[in-house]
């Protein structure tokens, strides 16, 4: 194909991506707040918030499986696309906190989905432009849950509480739409369908493990925090709905930032290893100070080094599950990874939200701020570990090669 259609492809789909981001993140800052409005208490609230994690744990792996037995990806673009439609419409149309808690659900579905289109996306660059692909389409991730999540606090203060379900509703329509005339390449998969005893090795590997207990942890902690009851905390002290765009604005744009600084700069002066402690150690004193800063100016100052500090982890973290995984199946690691890490985006604010309850909207910034501290522990305790594998190895082949002398 001409690389300027392959250009248009590429502009199209880049669009039903923002799309399918946009209207899930549009009343995210908003979110805990309007459930409150709604009658629920934290628990309720924390459960509607994981609902999003469990339709993702509970597809993410059999949608990869299925798409690449299949052979077909288009159809999965297209579902999760109107996974994301209904979601935002039936916020839109209904207060009953069950359908309330379907829709929420629903989002999950359509974020589910994700895997696909990041397998269709690089299909329109060549082989040595993979990178190139993931780079940009992350971008519009980054982009799409930054738009969405800055305008929220400003919409609501300007037209109400249903004003971001109407916006996203026409986001969401409008995507569903384009998703229609999204381009599959002929060619449509390159490799061998997942087979079972390949899913079994990976699930095996002891660094794969590792960061996906980790990263369970981290987005428990951005689910409970940003993702969830940040925004009612800062509401409590004295922000106005209108004001929640500079709480956005201070967590995602360090957020973004990070993403950067910890590939470029931090791991090759640190490495992974303290590189990862570092980040958790900031990540547990960010989190568990939430609570006692009472004034808007030292609180945005708390969320410029929780934004910063998370944005450090997911792309080690990342990065670090794949290392050991053989490059034909890194595919089936990365869905294995998303599925596990999706139990955070679960568990997170579901406890969170019944600390709450309990405790007060401090509870659930502890719970998640001490897990930040065992995670910490975690790395130290890791890394002596591999120290010492690393040491006992190098003296073994310095006395075998001693032997040989």
């Amino acid at each position: 194909m001409a690389a300027a259609s392959l250009k248009k492809h590429r502009y199209l789909f880049m669009v039903v991506s923002f799309l399918l981001w946009v209207p899930n993140f549009l009343y995210v800052p908003v979110f805990a707040p309007y459930i409150e409005t709604l009658g629920a208490n934290y628990t309720l609230v924390g459960i509607i918030l994981s609902s999003y994690g469990i339709t993702q744990l509970l597809l993410r792996l059999p949608v990869g499986i299925v798409s690449d037995l299949l052979k077909w990806r288009k159809p999965f673009i297209v579902f999760g696309m109107i996974a994301s439609a209904l979601s935002i419409i039936f916020f839109l149309v209904t207060e009953n906190l069950w359908l309330v808690l379907l829709a929420r659900a629903l989002a999950g579905v359509s974020a589910a989905t994700w895997v696909v289109f990041a397998v269709v996306y690089p299909s329109y660059f060549r082989e040595d432009e993979v990178h190139k692909a993931m780079s940009s389409i992350s971008l519009i991730i980054v982009f799409g849950q930054f738009m969405g999540m800055s305008l929220s606090g400003i919409i609501v203060d300007e037209f109400g509480w249903k004003a971001p379900f109407i916006l996203g509703s026409a986001f969401g329509l409008l995507g569903v739409l384009l998703s229609f005339f999204v381009y599959e390449p002929k060619d449509r998969i390159d490799r061998e369908p997942v087979k079972f005893n390949e899913l079994t090795t990976v699930l095996k590997d002891p660094l794969l493990l590792k960061t996906s207990f980790l990263s369970i942890i981290a987005h428990s902690i951005i689910f409970s925090t940003m993702f969830g009851f940040t925004s009612n905390y800062a509401l409590e002290i004295g922000f106005t709905p209108n004001e929640l765009t500079w709480v956005v604005c201070a967590f995602m744009i360090p957020h973004a930032i990070a993403t950067i600084f910890i590939g470029n700069t931090l791991i090759p002066k640190l490495g992974e290893s303290k590189s990862l402690i570092l980040a958790f150690l900031l990540i547990s004193i960010s989190t568990l100070t939430i609570p006692l800063f009472e004034t808007k100016t030292l609180f945005l100052a708390n969320q410029l080094l929780h934004g910063f500090s998370l944005g450090l982890i997911f792309p080690l973290l990342l990065g670090m599950s794949i290392q050991n995984i053989e490059l034909k199946m890194r595919a089936t690691a990365m869905g294995a990874y998303q599925a596990i890490y999706a139990i955070g985006i679960f568990a997170g604010p579901f406890l969170a939200g019944i600390f709450n309850t309990m405790f007060g909207l401090q509870g659930g910034f502890y719970f998640v701020g001490l897990l930040g501290v065992v995670a910490t522990a975690l790395s130290v305790v890791w890394r002596k570990k591999e120290e010492v594998v690393n040491k006992n190895y190098v003296e073994r082949k310095t006395m075998y090669n001693y032997k040989k002398t």
